[in-house]
């Protein structure tokens, strides 16, 4: 069967999350998690009504204050301010809530054990619980200090490849493969009598900045390494790239935009000309066995919150789950003794059974975004308007309207201020890995949202920003921006103190 465009069904759904010529801005509902259902043509002209950019930074826009609508969390002044349930969960979404969250913080330890349903680590691993990754369900930290172990901040390995299985299926793919030794992830750690995959080598230069004013700051210039490879040397050609633990809040809002809210904003071949062309990832979805919008993740490689879940399950702690099937993770046919480890397999031959994972699931999905603080204070207001004059805004998408959901009330039709396009955007040399995923290229990222960012310090111990965590201020990771967002870089770096600190102020309120 065929679409009136010509298409197969399939094809259709490719075309119109491309942005194809003949793909229209529906895309079939695989592309969601959760089944959508239609809005009406009185409730679309309202959402665009409400979202669209605002003009007036002499007051704060309506239910800016909460930016996860219904959902929002009163902020906190501790280091759990991360770490509440949604506020419109109900008891019994508590009671679930609470029930992943001890899945997510419990250290899980190697097979044989008598502690039940908490073994089958590694046996290569990055981290021994969740939660020591997503510090307190916030970001995680690069190490402090060159002898300091990495937990938080690992690499992503791969080789460039001729053909992958989704080269021909979606346009634009950029083939690669796992390193045939070290696999697709660097595991640093490793059970007793295995060998551990190396240590992350990092070396970083500082760089002083002045600015204009004669106001300076340090750049940190961050070079990534494989050092102690304890398999021999890798394949010719190895990619690395860094990736620190993002913070948890707020997944499920961004699970439920429309995908034809999210293309909207694409715009491939920069057709009007403002140097702006993000790009929207699309990516096999081992759930549905279909491409889908990439929503999660540095490079949105990730299109669900379970899939993300499982993906960190399998590589970071070497745990098996219905998605991710392998009790030995990420080990490769070249690491014997990681192969024939012995595993902590239930009799559903998995170590996180279906169940776990959808407890785990429901956790991500409903960390609550906290409240906006001081959002009507007279020198937020100026950042705001700096953001917005400044061109942030136009990656940083401030809002939208998620779509109704039978099964997901929480996430159903709230106004959000995520700030962010989730789209793909090159952001010049100086962030960029070489490495590519999917069809995002060695130089661009997924624009990371602002929501909860001024909490940062507060929930994670100190300041880190950007994929690798390089920058420990909100000015220097602003400074950091290249490519696409060089014009807005500039526009900042030449401000004056004042206005620097109001825009620094304005991200801190979020």
């Amino acid at each position: 069967m065929t679409s009136i465009l010509g298409l197969r069904p399939a094809a259709l759904a490719i075309a119109c999350l491309a942005g194809l010529p003949g793909g229209a801005q529906t895309v079939d509902l695989r592309d969601l998690q959760l089944p959508l259902l239609p809005r009406t043509a009185d409730e679309a002209a309202r959402i665009r009504a409400v979202t669209a950019p605002t003009g007036d930074f002499t007051a704060p826009e309506r239910f800016e204050a909460k930016p996860a609508g219904a959902a929002t969390v009163r902020a906190r002044s501790t280091a759990d301010a991360f770490s509440d349930p949604s506020a419109n969960i109900g008891l019994e979404g508590r009671m679930t809530f609470n029930l992943g969250n001890g899945l997510f913080t419990k250290p899980w330890v190697s097979a044989p054990s008598s502690t039940a349903s908490s073994d089958g680590l590694g046996p290569l691993f990055n981290a021994r619980a969740c939660q020591l990754c997503h510090l307190k369900d916030g970001r995680g930290l690069p190490p402090a200090s060159a002898d300091e172990d990495a937990v938080a901040l690992f690499l992503r390995l791969s080789v460039p490849s001729d053909t992958s299985s989704e080269t021909g299926l979606i346009p634009d793919w950029i083939a690669t493969s796992p390193d045939p030794i070290y696999g697709g992830q660097l595991q640093n750690f490793s059970l007793a009598g295995i060998p551990a995959e190396g240590r992350m080598q990092v070396e970083t230069t500082e760089v002083p900045l002045t600015f204009p004013d004669g106001a300076t700051i340090t750049m940190h210039l961050p070079s990534y390494s494989l050092a102690d490879p304890g398999y021999g040397a890798p394949a010719p050609g190895l990619m690395v790239s860094p990736r620190v633990a993002q913070q948890m809040i707020g997944l499920g809002l961004l699970e439920a935009i429309p995908a034809a809210e999210i293309l909207a904003h694409a715009d491939p071949d920069d057709a009007d000309g403002d140097g702006i062309s993000g790009r929207a990832n699309i990516v096999m979805s081992r759930r549905h066995h279909a491409p889908m919008l990439g929503r999660f993740g540095h490079k949105a490689g990730m299109p669900t919150i379970e899939e993300q879940s499982a993906a960190a399950f399998s590589g970071d702690m070497g745990l098996s789950t219905p998605l991710h099937p392998s009790g030995h993770g990420d080990c490769t046919a070249r690491q014997a003794a990681c192969v024939l480890a012995e595993t902590g397999a239930d009799t559903d031959g998995l170590e996180v059974s279906a169940e776990n994972l959808d407890l785990v699931t429901f956790y991500a999905r409903n960390l609550g975004v906290p409240e906006r603080r001081d959002v009507d204070d007279q020198q937020v207001l100026r950042g705001k308007a700096i953001f917005y004059a400044a061109g942030c805004a136009d990656c940083h998408v401030p809002k939208y309207v998620t779509g109704r959901m039978k099964d997901a009330p929480a996430q159903s039709f709230q106004l959000i201020w995520p700030y962010s396009d989730l789209l793909l955007h090159d952001m010049g040399e100086g962030l960029a890995d070489h490495r590519p995923e999917g069809r995002a290229t060695g130089t661009e990222w997924r624009t990371a949202p602002l929501w909860g960012i001024g909490l940062t310090a507060q929930v994670s111990g100190r300041e880190s920003y950007l994929h690798d965590g390089r920058a420990t201020s909100l000015i220097e990771a602003v400074m950091w921006h290249g490519g696409e967002a060089q014009p807005a870089r500039d526009r900042v770096y030449t401000l004056s103190q004042e206005d620097r600190d109001a825009l620094i102020r304005f991200l801190g309120s979020l």
